[in-house]
């Protein structure tokens, strides 16, 4: 017999969008399932080692994202797990916010207990079952057997989109035409940098470095990001499918982390391609951790000192949503009267076949709406998204990716799958005015 849990929010995927979705559920007063299929929370931010967190603010510097994301960096900073907010010196963004990650894990802990949520790890779902329309109840495989958990609104923060995908809603994949997405990357942290070697490379010869990089401001400002190296990763001729070396300094003094692999070609949904995936990131890793130790300064005496659990993934599956999000929208910082949350995070496709990344700024104010139709699944009336699977083109899911985007629509879905499971109404008939209030009060920019 299967063990069952009743809910009234089951949130699906324990990465940043999915804590703070439940979070915010809870706050609500709904009781609220977070199903996570690892044994710890963060999704990519700890399963993957994605770090920094990019960005909160827009390039002008204005934090356009706060709320509960904001409240879990202060918790971070209370603890000694983030020093929150500094700027970024690649100068891509405005800024970045190093954490770290087993801080991280035991302080959203810390956070759905104290919403009452109910967290179930070690947990995959597996089936979905709908019926007229409505998702009745997820499967979850784990050690203890099959467990049913029963819902009244339901919120896919997988990340690719499994519970949509499962339900029967439509969804999307990669870029219109050849579905191909965004490439993984096996990020990894070396420990035994010397990050003064690294920094005064970066003030000595600054033509090997991006051109966006604030030198003049190095000397004083704490070393956050590097990319470039260029003439060292051009003569090194390496086997990886990329143009430059990218660093995060942190979080140990000595310690980065190096986000330099690229897997393409494969489908992150898929478990053959994600094995194959998995084979190649590792190799890579290898390889990059010898070039970097016998030719970028302040190296020489590195060595790796821990590797993502798994790939990460920037780009799978997406729901097809009441509306979705485009590059025009963002370049041009459109604004929305159902808007749920802003992001100040620029276009960043990194090429699915070629060795290139490309960037467009945001327009008007610096800053994008994400209207609240990007999380409503279409043809499931109790299905709402967060994070990487909102509904978006591929081209506009290459900034709405970024943690604290996530965060923030993991905020607006939680909160909108709370009233609409206390009011008993289906996620499209949602007040958005009624969303926006409560979002405000609860400290979101909208």
């Amino acid at each position: 017999m299967k063990k069952t849990f009743e809910a009234d929010v089951v949130v699906v995927g324990g990465g940043p969008a999915g804590i703070i979705a439940a979070i915010a559920a809870g706050r609500q007063g709904a009781r609220t399932v977070l199903i996570e299929r690892y044994g710890f929370l963060g999704g990519m931010s700890t399963a993957a080692l994605v770090y920094p967190w990019m960005t909160f603010h827009t390039e002008a510097g204005e934090q356009v994202i706060r709320g509960i994301p904001q409240e879990l960096v202060d918790r971070l900073i209370a603890c000694g797990g983030s020093p929150g907010h500094l700027r970024d010196t690649v100068g891509f963004v405005s800024t970045v916010t190093p954490y770290h990650p087993e801080l991280f894990k035991v302080t959203a802990i810390d956070m759905l207990m104290e919403a009452g949520v109910k967290l179930l790890l070690h947990s995959f779902v597996d089936d979905v079952e709908v019926r007229e329309g409505r998702i009745r109840s997820v499967t979850l495989t784990g050690k203890s057997g099959r467990i049913q958990v029963q819902g009244s609104m339901f919120v896919d923060t997988s990340g690719d989109a499994d519970v949509a995908s499962l339900s029967g809603a439509p969804t999307r994949i990669g870029r219109d035409g050849d579905r191909l997405t965004q490439p993984m990357t096996m990020k990894f942290r070396m420990r035994g940098v010397d990050l003064g070697a690294v920094k005064r490379a970066m003030i000595d010869n600054p033509d090997n470095f991006y051109r966006k990089t604030p030198f003049a401001d190095l000397e004083r400002i704490p070393l956050t990001g590097i990319q470039g190296f260029y003439a060292e990763w051009k003569a090194a001729n390496l086997p990886i499918n990329r143009d430059q070396v990218l660093l995060f300094a942190g979080p140990a003094e000595d310690e980065v982390l190096v986000n330099c692999t690229r897997v393409q070609g494969l489908d992150g949904t898929d478990v053959e391609d994600l094995t194959k995936a998995e084979e190649e990131g590792r190799r890579q890793v290898l390889m990059m951790a010898e070039f970097l130790q016998k030719s970028v300064p302040g190296f020489s005496r590195a060595s790796i000192s821990a590797v993502g659990a798994q790939i990460g993934i920037r780009e799978s599956r997406r729901i097809d949503g009441l509306y979705s999000l485009t590059i025009d929208d963002v370049v041009s910082g459109r604004k929305f009267p159902d808007a749920i949350a802003r992001s100040g995070y620029p276009v960043d496709i990194h090429d699915p076949s070629g060795k290139g990344v490309k960037a467009a700024w945001i327009g008007g104010d610096g800053a994008y709406d994400i209207p609240y139709g990007c999380l409503v699944a279409k043809g499931i009336d109790n299905l709402l998204a967060a994070g990487r699977c909102i509904s978006t083109t591929h081209e506009a899911l290459a900034t709405t990716r970024l943690t604290p985007s996530c965060m923030a629509t993991g905020q607006a879905a939680g909160t909108a799958a709370a009233l609409a499971a206390l009011q008993g109404t289906s996620a499209a008939e949602v007040d958005a005015n009624r969303l926006r209030e409560c979002l405000r009060k609860d400290g979101a920019v909208v």
